[in-house]
């Protein structure tokens, strides 16, 4: 059996969650003995096509709806996991369940793969104001990536970080997939469809913003852009939940912003944020810690491109003018950057049709991929053993 364990899962809807759920179902789908191992959260899907170890977890302050696991406190899952024989984990996090994969995987002498996925010094720094104590948590998240057999990063551009981390290892580039890739036709009668429900006239442009609300996204960056041409005729939705929702909500009510900037919440109905990515012409995204933002991927899949910024990490696969649109990380140039392409709507259009064609793989065809490496790694591990 292959496992899939990581700190969160849907109905958490981050994109390490979207990931570990993709790799679950396409694994499923295509005849894997596969399950996830996660810690609880309420109102997992109902119709997984494979078996979900959760175990107790509690939530973290002021990170809703992110919660901490506690395996060793519930003793039911661990009689239940204890009967579990795996041929490969594959860890998606460094953390609980990332730890528990590893004991397993020296339990059970069998080979772990880890996937590197976010920038954890920032989300680190925002928790503890201790320069010391963020660095000894960075050490050991490199510690745990330095024990898996295998180490997995989404795209090249992620490898840096991974390395100014510490990490002197080896590394494999297995690139995440899309689940909205859809036939070119059916996205604009979404688009227009959607469009005409929201009341969006031909005129007006249409912003989003899918993801965690909070400042580590560059969020305020995109809100500052905005108030310079909040003139202009757009809608801004925003779809997420965090920690920074109650300073967005002051900051659009301040500057009179009600009618420009919707913050929607979370969104758990995946064919409804589908639509609401066909309907959009830019997609807002100037975040500077994301590594690979699966978001660019699922807006390019709809023919909507992203709006970054020059250098980031997540625009490290954009051509500036023909799949994506980048400025320097200057809030006056991005603001303008957005005006112009209000005024030429047919050069936002054509770049999201070349974004679609060269952002978007489906996760069918990554799991294929990821199949015949486990397979290998499989393979590899065991005539290790037999030396």
């Amino acid at each position: 059996m292959i496992g899939i364990f990581n700190d969160n899962f849907p109905p958490i809807l981050d994109g390490v969650a979207l990931t570990a759920k993709n790799y679950a179902d396409w694994l499923s789908r295509k005849g894997q003995d596969v399950c996830v191992v996660t810690p609880y959260a309420p109102e997992f899907p109902a119709d997984l096509t494979y078996p979900l170890y959760s175990f107790f977890s509690v939530p973290i302050p002021g990170r809703a709806p992110y919660r901490y696991g506690l395996p060793h406190f519930d003793s039911s899952f661990k009689h239940l996991f204890n009967t579990l024989q795996f041929e490969l984990i594959h860890a998606h996090c460094p953390f609980t369940t990332g730890m528990l994969a590893l004991r397993t995987g020296r339990q059970q002498n069998i080979p772990i793969v880890a996937t590197f996925h976010s920038k954890y010094r920032q989300d680190f720094e925002h928790a503890v104001k201790c320069r010391q104590l963020v660095d000894y948590a960075v050490k050991r998240v490199i510690q745990f990536y330095e024990q898996a057999d295998e180490v997995w990063i989404p795209q090249t551009a992620v490898e840096p970080t991974l390395r100014e981390y510490g990490y002197k290892g080896h590394v494999e580039v297995v690139s995440n997939g899309n689940d909205f890739v859809t036939p070119e036709p059916v996205i604009e009668k979404m688009r227009i469809s959607m469009r005409a429900e929201l009341g969006l006239h031909s005129g007006q442009t249409m912003l989003l913003y899918v993801g965690q609300f909070t400042w580590e996204k560059n969020i305020r960056f995109t809100l500052d852009a905005l108030l310079q041409i909040s003139h202009l005729p757009f809608r801004f939705y925003m779809i997420g939940r965090g920690y920074a929702e109650s300073e967005i909500r002051q900051f659009v009510k301040k500057h009179g912003l009600d009618n420009k900037i919707i913050l929607l919440g979370m969104m758990q109905n995946r064919e409804l944020l589908k639509r609401y990515y066909a309907a959009a012409d830019l997609f807002m995204f100037p975040s500077t810690y994301d590594t690979f933002g699966l978001v660019i991927r699922e807006a390019a899949a709809m023919r909507t491109p992203s709006v970054l910024l020059a250098g980031s990490t997540a625009a490290s696969e954009i051509e500036d003018g023909y799949n994506g649109f980048m400025t320097p990380n200057d809030i006056s140039k991005y603001a303008m950057l957005i005006k112009y392409l209000m005024e030429n709507p047919d050069v936002a259009r054509q770049t999201g049709i070349n974004a679609s064609i060269t952002l978007s793989r489906s996760w069918e065809n990554v799991v294929e991929e990821v199949i015949d490496r486990y397979k290998d790694i499989i393979v590899s591990h065991k005539q290790g053993l037999k030396k």
